[in-house]
C-alpha cells in the first residue's frame, strides 16, 4: 500500500510540476525583454524604409546632386567616372519630424554598388550621430540583392553588425541579425509604399538589463511599407535567466499590438517608435 501511495504522490507531483510549467505567468522581466526586442526591431526596420526611399532617389540621378527642398536633405555623389557605385547621404540636420511622426536627426550614409533590382547589387549603411526619437542608432547594415527564389520572388539579404541602440540615460541594447527579406508585393512598381516582405532569420545581442538573447523567427514576419509595424509572424525568444517564450505579431492587421506567449499564458504588449522607458521631454 505504501508503494502504491508513493507512486500516486509522485505522479501527482509530476502533474503539478507540468501544470505549473505550462501556466508559468509572463512576468515583467519577460515583457521588458520583449519591449527591447520589438523597439530595436522597429528602429532598424525604419532605417530599411529610409534606405529604400533614398536608393530610389539615387537611381533617378545621372550626376552628383542634392535634393534640398525638404528634410532630410539627400545628396548623391559619384566617386568615379562610371555610373556606379554611388554614395548617398541622408542628412536630417538638427532634427525634423517625418515618416510615422518620428523625429530623426544626424546622417545616414549609404554606398550603393548598382541598381536596386540588379542581382548582386549591395547597399552598405552606416550612421553619423543619427538619432530616432532621442535614441542613438549605430552599426553597419549590408543589404544585398540575392535574386529570385524558387517562387520567383526577389530576396534581399540584410545583415546588421555592431548594432547599438542607446537610450537618453545611456543604457544600451546591442543587436546583430542575419535576415532574408522576400518581396511578395510591390517590388516592380514605381512607389515604395506598396512593398511587402516576408522576413526570416535570426538575431542576437544584449538587452537593456545586460542579458544576452537570441531570437529565431519561427513563422515569417510580414512587413508592409504602408504599416508602422510588423503585421504578423512569430519569433521564438531565448533570454538569459528567463523561460523561453514566443512573440506573436498578430493576424495581419496594421496595428500596434503584439502578444507574448508562454505555455497557456499570454500577455499583450504595445509596439512603438519610442521605448516605454523614455519619458518625452526628458
Amino acid at each position: 500500500m505504501k508503494t502504491k501511495a508513493l507512486i500516486l504522490i509522485m505522479a501527482l507531483l509530476g502533474f503539478l510540476a507540468t501544470s505549473c510549467q505550462k501556466t508559468s505567468p509572463i512576468e515583467e522581466s519577460t515583457a521588458e525583454a520583449a519591449d527591447d526586442a520589438t523597439f530595436s526591431e522597429t528602429i532598424f526596420d525604419d532605417v530599411f524604409a529610409t534606405v529604400e526611399i533614398a536608393t530610389a532617389t539615387a537611381e533617378s540621378m545621372l550626376k552628383s546632386s542634392t535634393v534640398t527642398d525638404s528634410c532630410p536633405v539627400v545628396t548623391v555623389t559619384f566617386p568615379g567616372q562610371a555610373l556606379w557605385p554611388r554614395n548617398v547621404v541622408v542628412d536630417y540636420g538638427e532634427g525634423c519630424t517625418g515618416l510615422n511622426d518620428v523625429v530623426r536627426s544626424g546622417k545616414i550614409y549609404i554606398t550603393v554598388t548598382g541598381p536596386r533590382r540588379e542581382e548582386g547589387s549591395m547597399r552598405t549603411v552606416t550612421f553619423d550621430n543619427y538619432y530616432c526619437n532621442d535614441v542613438k542608432i549605430e552599426g553597419t547594415k549590408v543589404v544585398e540583392n540575392m535574386g529570385p527564389n524558387n517562387a520567383g520572388n526577389v530576396v534581399f539579404s540584410t545583415v546588421l553588425t555592431g548594432g547599438k541602440v542607446t537610450l537618453p540615460d545611456n543604457k544600451v541594447i546591442e543587436r546583430e541579425f542575419d535576415r532574408e527579406r522576400e518581396y511578395v508585393a510591390g517590388y516592380n512598381t514605381l512607389t515604395p509604399w506598396d512593398d511587402e516582405c516576408m522576413i526570416t532569420g535570426v538575431a542576437a545581442g544584449v538587452n537593456l538589463n545586460g542579458l544576452t538573447y537570441t531570437h529565431q523567427i519561427t513563422n515569417a514576419l510580414h512587413w508592409k511599407a504602408a504599416c508602422r509595424f510588423i503585421v504578423s509572424g512569430t519569433v521564438g525568444f531565448e533570454v538569459e535567466g528567463l523561460a523561453p517564450f514566443v512573440l506573436d505579431y498578430g493576424d495581419g492587421e496594421c496595428d500596434a499590438v503584439a502578444t507574448l506567449i508562454r505555455g497557456d499564458e499570454t500577455r499583450e504588449i504595445t509596439l512603438g517608435f519610442r521605448h516605454r522607458k523614455i519619458i518625452p521631454g526628458k
